[in-house]
């Protein structure tokens, strides 16, 4: 027709032997295909192709051997009433092994400039064909032409816009999919739900179009639901690809897993009560220790706790357990604000000032202590964010939050408060029997012992160098593992399969519950470096030999039994990810050591300063590093270098830096008044000063990783283990090494050639 139109003025006679030339190679190729020749679809789940036909353009004859060759491997599919596309969910059908080409053709020059700019080719599933059929090398595939926004390759509701998906059945029985997007999401939908009732949508992904179902009426408020024929494998895929979202790039997928409610339940309970019970024992701690004062700092901090769940929630944020530990370590160090205001509160009314005056030097002396710890902490979550993965953002995401609401409430919502109370006649008191008896009168020596304190740094640098000759226990994340799916005949705890397969598997693996409370996923890494069938064979008799010793399977259960009856599902998880993984947590740690170095030195103006700093550093990741090689197998959990302790591991350098900046902080100070004293001696000073300080932040954060131990689950065992080690030996450092490692490289007593800036701005002021 198309042919006919764009000939008009030529010979008929040339016209009609051009046409019968024609007719006869398109006859020719249409049976060279027989196995795709009769393929016919039901034309009321259609959609019409008819508007896509209607320029005014004649066909080019220079390239009829690409319209034959497109033709030659794909069966148009038409109405054979009217013999268009109207009313045609697809446009046409191939094999699966000529899909790649028919695209291809379908995108040359000579088929694309027929059809508007917004019109996408893509191959998906056939409709109605059986799962059976779909596996088959040879079975037909559709070709779908998908409306795209114009001049963008993307459609008009993306992936991202989608909340959540869920495959499960109605109560009359039939397979359904629900969906339930975002805010602009809902309204986009409602839009072309109302604007395409009666015609296909399309569920695609990379390039894939995995389901076209017909609008039946608009839909609003942003749930919905699809129905059809679909098996339970067929509608979990589909849902899976719903819930996958929007992705920025192309990815390889080495694992695909759908955790179960049961882990989500047993994570959000031990979540929660250790953020709860770490909460409580904060409020109390800072009571006791600050009298009517830590009341205030009770408020702010719950404040701060309120902000950082609305931000999360108005962000459509999932909270994960690596990211109520980044909240439950927020609240710890966020507490440090108020410990060092109040601290030096108690300074200025132990000088003899009054209420009023105390509380005003008390803020403002604190300001800079209290920027540097928690930007130090800031920079190194920042880092963690930018090259960590999954869990890892989720962790630094909510650790950067919560830094940064306590800073505002910790300052400036205590401070109101304070003003308020003292407007009134009335003040808040800072001392107790427990305060005013702990660290107020410290006078110890810590640089007495020098020596003894290089010796033993000297000791953990050789023995940190020689754990990576020891060796460590990688997660799967790392190593690569293989990965099980067996259903069991009654639900079992995790913990309990974790434990019942230590000695089979010669380690605990990871263990998870997928769609059933009685379907477990089973990830080990025993024999990861051995390939081949014999190696599979060696995993699979291991992983049946210890479900067999535990009771998790009755004992008349052969291991081909198991194989074919327990065993759904099996895989390699491949290791490429954690090249990515290993590259990601070694760029973060030394950008985080250079970051605080530059810092430091930016902020204190002498390199000793900095020096010192990242010593103390080096020495805590020693210090994890000698525990996690030479006690793996020894301790009764899981030490494996996973996401986990590298989230441990980074934050323990924030922590450290936080600890040392606040000694540093003093050290100038009293410098800067001081001109007399020795070296040592002022820093010493400095050091018993902000003693109570250090223990009291210390306490709160060893506090809270004991009980993320404890009630964390198994899961974060490893992570809280490495914060609870890495804060002592922060504190430890903070104290001992960086403090007499910057007095080791003062040799000309630079560190006592600082300014004192308020008494610098006062002369200015009185000047003016």
């Amino acid at each position: 027709e198309r042919y006919n139109k764009s000939q008009k003025n030529k010979n008929a006679k040339d016209e009609e032997v051009v046409e019968e030339e024609l007719k006869e190679e398109s006859e020719i190729a249409l049976e060279e295909e027989s196995d795709i020749e009769d393929i016919s679809v039901d034309v009321e789940e259609v959609a019409s192709l008819e508007s896509l036909t209607q320029d005014e353009d004649g066909l080019n004859l220079k390239g009829e051997e690409e319209y034959l060759g497109l033709f030659n491997k794909m069966s148009p599919i038409i109405n054979p009433e009217t013999g268009s596309f109207e009313d045609a969910t697809i446009i046409g059908a191939t094999l699966k092994s000529d899909a790649k080409e028919v695209i291809e053709l379908l995108n040359s020059d000579l088929v694309r400039n027929h059809f508007p700019k917004n019109i996408k080719f893509l191959i998906g599933e056939y409709p109605g064909l059986s799962a059976e059929e779909k596996r088959k090398s040879n079975s037909l595939q559709g070709i779908y032409a998908i409306k795209t926004v114009p001049g963008t390759d993307e459609a008009k509701l993306e992936g991202d816009r989608v909340k959540s998906a869920k495959f499960d059945f109605q109560e009359t029985g039939q397979a359904e999919i629900s969906l339930e997007m975002d805010q602009q999401g809902s309204s986009l939908w409602a839009r072309l739900t109302r604007e395409n009732i009666g015609k296909p949508i399309a569920i695609a992904l990379d390039d894939f179009v995995y389901s076209a179902p017909i609008v039946q009426n608009e839909i609003t408020g942003g749930r919905s639901s699809i129905t059809g024929n679909f098996s339970i494998k067929e509608g979990t895929d589909l849902a899976n690809i719903l819930q996958t979202g929007k992705l920025p790039a192309p990815a390889k997928i080495v694992q695909e897993q759908i955790v179960g409610p049961t882990l989500g339940a047993e994570s959000i309970k031990g979540g929660t009560t250790a953020f709860l019970l770490a909460f409580a024992v904060i409020f109390v701690l800072m009571i006791v220790y600050f009298n009517t004062g830590g009341i205030v700092a009770s408020i702010a901090l719950t404040l701060s706790m309120f902000f950082t769940f609305g931000i999360l929630a108005s962000l459509g944020a999932t909270l994960t357990i690596a990211g109520i530990a980044g909240i439950v370590l927020g609240i710890g160090m966020g507490v440090d604000t108020n410990v060092i205001i109040f601290e030096r509160i108690k300074e200025e009314l132990a000088n003899g000032l009054d209420y009023p005056q105390a509380i005003d030097k008390g803020y403002k002396r604190s300001y800079a202590p209290v920027l540097d710890g928690h930007i130090t902490s800031i920079i190194t979550a920042f880092i963690l964010f930018s090259y960590g993965m999954g869990s890892i953002k989720g962790f630094a995401t909510t650790q950067i939050i919560t830094l940064i609401l306590s800073l505002f409430t910790g300052i400036m919502i205590s401070r109101l408060i304070t003003d308020i109370y003292m407007k009134r006649g009335k003040h808040f008191n800072y001392f107790t029997k427990i305060s005013k008896a702990v660290f107020q009168k410290a006078n110890f020596d810590f640089l007495g012992k020098s020596k003894i304190v290089w010796a033993a740094m000297i000791l953990v640098f050789v023995l940190g160098i020689g754990s990576f000759f020891n060796g460590f226990y990688y997660g799967v994340e790392f190593s690569g593992g293989r990965s099980y799916t067996v259903q069991l005949d009654k639900a079992i705890a995790t913990t309990d399969i974790r434990e019942g397969l230590q000695d089979a598997l010669e380690k605990r693996p990871v263990v998870k519950t997928v769609g059933l409370s009685n379907q477990v996923n089973i990830t080990t890494d025993y024999l990861i470096n051995e390939n081949g069938q014999e190696a599979e064979a060696k995993v699979l008799t291991a992983l049946y030999e210890g479900m067999l010793a535990s009771q998790f399977i009755d004992q008349g259960v052969s291991l081909d039994k198991f194989e074919r009856d327990y065993v759904q599902s099996s895989q390699t998880v491949s290791p490429t990810i954690s090249e990515d993984l290993k590259k990601g947590a070694m760029i973060a740690s030394v950008l985080s050591i250079f970051a605080i170095f530059f810092y430091i030195l930016l902020r204190f103006r002498r390199w000793q300063y900095s020096a010192g700093s990242i010593v103390a550093l080096l020495h805590d990741m020693s210090v994890l590093l000698i525990l996690f090689s030479f006690f793996k197998g020894i301790v009764p959990f899981t030490m494996e270098i996973d996401q986990h302790f590298i989230a441990a591991f980074l934050t323990v350098i924030g922590f450290s830096i936080n600890d040392t900046v606040i000694i540093f902080d003093r050290i100038r100070e009293i410098f800067s008044k001081d001109k007399k004293s020795s070296v040592k001696t002022v820093v010493n000073t400095a050091i018993n000063n902000t003693l109570s300080r250090t223990i009291m932040t210390s306490v709160t954060v060893l506090l809270t990783a004991v009980i993320l131990f404890v009630f964390g689950g198994e899961v974060l065992r490893g992570f809280a283990f490495a914060m609870f080690i890495g804060v002592l030996t922060g504190t430890y450092s903070s104290i001992f090494i960086a403090p007499t490692v910057l007095v080791s490289l003062d040799k000309n007593d630079k560190l006592k050639q600082e300014v004192d800036k308020s008494e610098y701005i006062e002369a200015l002021k009185a000047q003016a």
